[in-house]
């Protein structure tokens, strides 16, 4: 429970810097493509964050608990986050287009990690 907490607070925080170093810092270094990806990156790593303080949320003992689903879906999200969004931040600052082959394995984890949530309310909830 405290770890994805923690997490997704975290992980929070620097979306919000990476999105306004992205609007300051990066403009006009960066074309409008790469910036878009930076963009995507910071827009992502937000959604999971709040995923993951949701499953902290979840994981106390008067909602769903310790359940197996709901570790493994914040684990998901949290390894999601470093792969599709830290690898479009790395794609964006260096250009090196073969780090985009990174992104879906993110992208994978996060769906993952959705329908590990799903499955954990649906057998804990119903």
């Amino acid at each position: 429970m405290k770890f994805f907490l923690i997490a997704g607070a975290i992980n929070a925080m620097i979306s919000v810097a990476a999105g306004a170093f992205g609007a300051h810092g990066l403009e006009g270094k960066l074309n409008d493509h790469y910036m878009s990806v930076w963009e995507k990156a910071a827009m992502y790593q937000m959604y999971h964050a709040l995923g993951l303080i949701i499953i902290g949320v979840l994981k106390h003992p008067s909602l769903l608990g310790n359940i197996t689903q709901l570790n493994w879906a914040g684990w998901l999200l949290f390894a999601g986050i470093i792969l599709f969004s830290g690898s479009l931040y790395v794609l964006a600052l260096t250009q090196i287009g073969v780090l985009g082959a990174i992104t879906p394995l993110g992208g994978v984890a996060f769906i993952i990690g959705w329908l590990m949530l799903a499955i954990g309310a649906a057998k804990h909830l119903g």
